[in-house]
């Protein structure tokens, strides 16, 4: 949050210089008001795409520690000496048969992971330009009158 008020502090600075010039029919409470909003809309984006890598990150680790331990069981099970060569020879296909299926699961679990924080963050960014947008039309149209 130290940020976000080093970011206030300067546009507090920046609206008591820019006062100082006779700039005719410019708001700059508005105009300063506006990018306070743009900047706070580019922080809670940061905030959610973070959030989503970090998410991304502990859900990764968390599939490679049990792709890990199914490693280890599968390994331990096709050593053992029982059955045939055919029937060792089978389960090795079926776990390999369930790896890739698995993994590819996986990979369909990360990406949506990746998409879903991707799509709220550009939400808030799309939310705050339409804002932005319609804050100028306004503007435009009070100036206007």
């Amino acid at each position: 949050m130290a940020n976000t008020n080093l970011n206030m502090d300067a546009f507090t600075d920046l609206r008591r210089a820019m006062g100082e010039w006779k700039i005719p029919n410019l708001d700059l409470e508005a105009v300063a008001q506006t990018q306070r909003r743009n900047i706070e809309a580019l922080t809670q984006a940061n905030q959610l795409a973070l959030e989503g890598t970090q998410a991304f990150i502990r859900r990764n680790l968390e599939l490679a520690r049990q792709g890990m331990e199914e490693l280890q069981s599968m390994m331990s099970e096709l050593t053992k000496p029982n059955g045939s060569m055919e029937d060792r020879l089978a389960r090795q296909a079926d776990f390999s048969k369930k790896a890739i299926e698995k993994g590819m699961a996986n990979f369909r679990e990360m990406a949506d992971l990746m998409t879903k924080a991707n799509t709220e963050a550009m939400n808030v960014l799309t939310k705050r330009v339409t804002e932005s947008l319609e804050e100028v039309r306004e503007f435009a149209n009070t100036k206007a009158a």
